[in-house]
C-alpha cells in the first residue's frame, strides 16, 4: 500500500483529496502544525511539521512514496496589506524550501511531487487563446508569486524527484472556496453578479480536481506543468445564475455590485475578482484525463443533488 503525504490536508482540495485517495487503497499522512490528531479513517493519520520554524516530522517523509503540497494562505481570506502579501508569498515558498531540506537530508523513496499552483500565473484575458501552460506569467502580485511558488517546487527535480504542477482555477463546492461565498447571497434571495459578471472564470469541480491529483500520481509518466481547469470557462454571470437556478426551491433577484464599490471593499484583491482568465484544459486532456463535469450546468447539478441527498439524510 502506498503512502501519500500531503501539506494543506485540512484544507478544501486537502479534504476531497483524502478522501479519494483512501477509498481506492492508499493510506494518507497528513502535516499539520496540531500534533496528536485523531482520525475516524484508519487509512488517515497526522504528522507534526511548523513552516515558520522549518520543522518537520522525520518519519513522515521517510514513510512517504508520494507528497502533494497544497499547503498555503488563502488568496482570498484577508484584505492584501504589505503584510499579508508577504505572508500568502511566504507561506508557499518557505513550505516548499522546508520539504526540499528534509527530502534532501533525509533517506527516503518518494517518487514524485505534486504540487498546487494558481490560475494567478496568468494575467488578464483580453482576446485570442486561452492560457496554455506555455504562456508568460503576468508580472502583478500573484503572477510574481506562483513563479516563485513553482520555482521552489520544481527546484525537488535537483533531488532526481518527479514534480507535478497545477495550475488550478476556482474550485467548486459547498463545502469551502469561491462558490461557498456566492451561494451566501442566494440564501437571502439574491443572485450577487461582481462588475458586469462579464470576466470569464477557469473553474473545476472539486472532484474532478481530486481525481486529475490521483491521475497525477497513478500515471507515472505525467511529469510537468498542467492547467487544472474543466474545458468550459464561463462568465461569471452565468455561473452565478446557473448556481442559482440548480439551487432548487428558491427565488433569486440578481443584483449587481459595482465594481467602483468592490475596489473600495476589497482594495487591490479587487483586480483578482473582476479580471478575465480563461485558461485551456487541453494539456491535461491529452494525457487521456477525462472530465466527469466538463460544463458548469453538470458540475452545478451535482453539486446541488450532492447536498439535497445530504439534507435528506439527515431528515
Amino acid at each position: 500500500m502506498d503512502t501519500v503525504l500531503i501539506t494543506g490536508g485540512t484544507g478544501l482540495v486537502g479534504r476531497a483529496l483524502t478522501k479519494l485517495l483512501t477509498e481506492v487503497g492508499y493510506r494518507v499522512i497528513i502535516l499539520s502544525r496540531k500534533s496528536g490528531q485523531d482520525s475516524s479513517n484508519e487509512l488517515v493519520s497526522y504528522a507534526h511539521w511548523d513552516v515558520n520554524r522549518q520543522e518537520i516530522d522525520e518519519a513522515a517523509i521517510q514513510q512517504a512514496d508520494y507528497i502533494v503540497h497544497l499547503a498555503g494562505a488563502n488568496v482570498a481570506d484577508k484584505r492584501w496589506t504589505a503584510a499579508r502579501k508577504k505572508e500568502i508569498a511566504n507561506s508557499r515558498t518557505h513550505s516548499a524550501a522546508l520539504l526540499y531540506k528534509a527530502l534532501e537530508k533525509h533517506p527516503n523513496k518518494v517518487k514524485k511531487i505534486i504540487s498546487s499552483s494558481g490560475g494567478g500565473y496568468y494575467g488578464a484575458y483580453k482576446s485570442g487563446h486561452a492560457f496554455t501552460e506555455a504562456d508568460p506569467p503576468s508580472d502583478d502580485f500573484l503572477g510574481v508569486t506562483c513563479v516563485a511558488w513553482e520555482n521552489a517546487v520544481l527546484k525537488m527535480r535537483e533531488l532526481n524527484k518527479k514534480v507535478v504542477i497545477l495550475r488550478t482555477g476556482i474550485a467548486l463546492s459547498l463545502e469551502g472556496g469561491a462558490l461557498k461565498e456566492f451561494y451566501k447571497p442566494l440564501q437571502f434571495g439574491f443572485a450577487t453578479i461582481l462588475g458586469n459578471g462579464e470576466q470569464y472564470i477557469s473553474w473545476i469541480h472539486i472532484h474532478d480536481l481530486a481525481r486529475i491529483y490521483l491521475s497525477a500520481i497513478v500515471n507515472h509518466d505525467l511529469e510537468g506543468i498542467y492547467n487544472a481547469v474543466a474545458p468550459h470557462p464561463v462568465q461569471h454571470k452565468e455561473l452565478v445564475m446557473t448556481m442559482a437556478q440548480e439551487a432548487k426551491g428558491k427565488s433569486f433577484i440578481p443584483v449587481h455590485v459595482p465594481s467602483f464599490a468592490l475596489k473600495l471593499a476589497l482594495g487591490e484583491m479587487s483586480v483578482e475578482v473582476l479580471k478575465s482568465c480563461r485558461m485551456s484544459s487541453a494539456k491535461i486532456q491529452e494525457t487521456g484525463f477525462v472530465f466527469s463535469y466538463p460544463d458548469i450546468r453538470s458540475a452545478m447539478e451535482k453539486i446541488f443533488q450532492e447536498k439535497e441527498n445530504q439534507r435528506g439524510n439527515r431528515n
